[in-house]
C-alpha cells in the first residue's frame, strides 16, 4: 500500500484504539456492550421476522447458518489469536444473540 496521509491517520487511529482498549476494564466493558447490542438484537430479528409468518423458516435457516459458521471459525482459531478484540467481541456479540433466541422461544412457549 502506497504511504498517503489517509493511511497515516488510520493507522495512528487503530494504534491508539489499541492502547485504548489495553485497560482490562475498558475492554471487559466494551465485550459486555457487544453481548447485550447482540441480545437485542436477536430480540429485534425474531419480533420481526414474526411478524411475516412466511418467511420464518428461511430466517431461521440463515441465522443458524451464520451463528453455526461463526462459532467454527471462532473455534478453531489458535488460542493466542482468541484474544483478539475484534474477534473476541463478535464471539460474545453472538452468544448474546443465541441467548436472546433462547429467551424469546421460552416467552412463546409460555
Amino acid at each position: 500500500m502506497q504511504n498517503t496521509r489517509l493511511n497515516n491517520l488510520l493507522d495512528d487511529i487503530s494504534r491508539n484504539l489499541g492502547q485504548w482498549f489495553i485497560n482490562p476494564w475498558r475492554r471487559t466493558s466494551l465485550l459486555i456492550i457487544s453481548f447485550l447490542v447482540g441480545s437485542f438484537m436477536g430480540t429485534v430479528v425474531a419480533t420481526t421476522a414474526g411478524q411475516q409468518e412466511s418467511i420464518d423458516i428461511i430466517i431461521a435457516a440463515i441465522i443458524t447458518l451464520i451463528t453455526e459458521i461463526g462459532s467454527k471459525v471462532f473455534y478453531s482459531l489458535k488460542p493466542q489469536h482468541k484474544h483478539i478484540l475484534g474477534i473476541e467481541s463478535l464471539n460474545y456479540f453472538k452468544v448474546g444473540f443465541i441467548y436472546s433466541m433462547y429467551v424469546e422461544a421460552f416467552k412463546l412457549g409460555s
